[in-house]
């Protein structure tokens, strides 16, 4: 058998560390060779981390990057290595550099450059127009990154059909939502069946702003079928040896590609030969690999304390602060925050007024106490009322109403904020999607704070994330209280958020077709909803456009959400 070991190297880098990135990519490259692969890959701008936005509109960077790649390529000896980095000619591209035992064999530029959802890489780059494809012992490579390969008829095609590719590797920076993962995977069986070669696909890992990219790198062979999956959320080294004969062997079965081959344009693909290398001896055995995927809840799960890791890690915090109510949103908030960084790293803060019960009190304390955080007590209401007798003039002869409920989130805000000012904690918000869409939270009180946790998790996704916290905890993590009492912000005499927004089970369908779906009026209330009830929703989205301008960045976990993914004018009068 005739075969080809190579490595994926699905990294975190760091966006705009350049050298951190480059010390990464060279300790992983010393693994590889240690592990007798002739191929290594990197993800998508691993030089540069991913997304790197206008720091490519500096031309510093773009330089800095470049000598970078250069220390790599010169520490890139008996091996090949491909690296994502910018590449600067004319003008800029999305490049992967193929280094060649210390020396640079070639250069390929991302040809389908996405400019949808959270992209936004035409602002940026060129796209390139050539498909070169690479001989390693014997063996004919293709190159090409991310968005490339989710076209049929993309560059992978013309290398595996011109080019005679027989392995085409693919560099990636896809970033994750809930069921992502293996909608990617259906599509790279799809193209590896189709072109019948190999298909290797090495994706980034880790958080960056309201992004998280999953890893999940994964090989599939000239039928599809999966030959080795990397870690989910993690990184990864994720080594094969793969059958490259049997490539050959199946074309030969497959009179279609000749005919084809004959129709295609031929004229943008080149054959770069790489030098034999000096034999590394005999390759050590690869130890066993088998990588279940997540369940759906536990995947999102991880997806969260990844992302809230390295943003607080990323930006230089060690610790976080969050307001602790005794609900199932801040008790969720908690839970993740302690496994993203550590019992030792989270403070809650329980801070109450006349109107909160003592079984809030009674609950943020057990759940403070299972996590083995720090619990501040910090009482709110003298301050409420110094607030109270302040406005009374101007207020007089007018109603409490949300005015004076919104005092009390605001000095809540203060507090959290003044913690973080003199520890040097960051604020964990702990409101969820359905609350950020329709404005029921309050502008400088419970949205203040550095980062958003769940603000991207509809309330009831919520429950269901709690209740697989505490399946796979060893005890009972969230009280059961929590999950069955009325959810309220306790800022009025008996009040209820469903008094206000209706029932979560109604709201958040209607949510999910007004913002994730861009369903009108009329197709929401085909699906079963009252009129009435989605009008009052829909008012409140469109409203409420501004708070959400203001709000922190917090993890994306579904395939649209608020910030990079949905972009709407504030001043707007469509309705």
């Amino acid at each position: 058998m005739r075969t080809l070991r190579i490595g994926l190297a699905q990294i975190n880098p760091t966006v705009g560390d350049l050298k951190g990135n480059m010390q990464k990519i060279l300790d992983y490259i010393g693994r590889a060779r240690e592990l007798g692969v002739d191929l290594v890959a990197f993800p998508e701008l691993a030089m540069t981390g991913y997304p790197p936005e206008d720091l490519l509109l500096k031309p510093d960077f773009i330089k800095a990057n470049l000598d970078c790649l250069q220390q790599v390529i010169e520490g890139t000896r008996s091996i090949t290595a491909v690296v994502g980095f910018v590449d600067s000619a004319d003008d800029i591209y999305n490049a992967a550099a193929i280094i060649h035992d210390g020396a640079l064999a070639g250069v390929y530029h991302k040809m389908y450059l996405p400019n949808y959802g959270v992209f936004d890489e035409n602002r940026y780059f060129q796209a390139g127009t050539d498909s070169p494809v690479f001989v390693l012992q014997g063996t004919i490579v293709g190159i090409n990154i991310c968005e490339d390969i989710w076209y049929p008829a993309g560059p992978g095609e013309v290398q595996a059909l011109v080019g005679g590719a027989g392995v085409i590797v693919n560099i990636s920076s896809s970033p994750y939502h809930a069921g992502k993962g293996m909608a990617r995977e259906r599509m790279l069986a799809t193209r590896a069946a189709d072109n019948v070669a190999t298909v290797a696909f090495c994706n980034l890992v880790g958080g960056q702003d309201e992004l998280v990219f999953d890893g999940n790198s994964v090989v599939f062979d000239e039928r599809g079928e999966l030959v080795v999956r990397g870690k989910q959320f993690a990184e990864d080294l994720v080594v094969a040896d793969l059958d490259v004969g049997s490539v050959f062997r199946q074309r030969l079965h497959d009179p279609r590609r000749r005919k084809e081959k004959l129709a295609a344009d031929v004229g943008k693909v080149s054959r770069i030969a790489l030098p034999a290398v000096k034999s590394q001896g005999e390759k050590p055995p690869l130890p066993a690999r088998r990588t279940e995927r997540l369940a759906p809840l536990a995947e999102i799960y991880q997806a969260l304390v990844l992302g809230t890791r390295d943003y607080v890690r990323k930006n230089g915090f060690q610790k976080v602060v969050i307001g602790l109510s005794g609900g199932i949103d801040s008790s969720l908030t908690a839970a993740i925050a302690v496994d993203a960084l550590g019992k030792e790293n989270v403070v809650g803060v329980f801070m109450p007024s006349r109107y909160s019960s003592e079984e809030s009190r009674i609950d943020a304390q057990q759940v403070a106490e299972s996590l083995g955080i720090e619990f501040l007590v910090i009482p709110v209401d003298a301050t409420f009322q110094a607030y109270l007798d302040m406005l009374a003039a101007p207020f007089t002869g007018m109603e409490p109403d949300v005015a004076e409920e919104n005092v009390q989130a605001r000095i809540r805000g203060n507090i959290l904020m003044a913690l973080s000012n003199k520890f040097g904690w960051l604020v964990l918000t702990t409101g969820n999607k359905s609350e950020v869409s329709t404005g029921y939270c309050t502008l400088y009180g419970d949205m203040a704070g550095g980062f958003a946790v769940i603000k991207d998790v509809p309330k009831t996704l919520v429950y269901q994330l709690a209740g697989h916290k505490n399946g796979s905890a060893d005890c009972e993590v969230i009280p059961r209280r929590v999950f069955e009492k009325a959810p309220t912000a306790e800022l009025r005499p008996d009040q209820r958020d469903e008094d206000t927004l209706g029932p979560y089970a109604t709201l958040d369908p209607i949510l999910h077709a007004y913002v994730e779906e861009d369903c009108g009026l009329d197709e929401i209330v085909a699906l079963g909803f009252d009129e009435a009830t989605v009008r009052r929703v829909i008012h409140m989205v469109d409203r409420n456009e501004y708070k959400r301008r203001q709000a922190p960045p917090g993890v994306k976990i579904t395939p649209r959400a608020f910030g990079k993914d949905r972009r709407l004018p504030i001043t707007n009068q469509y309705r």
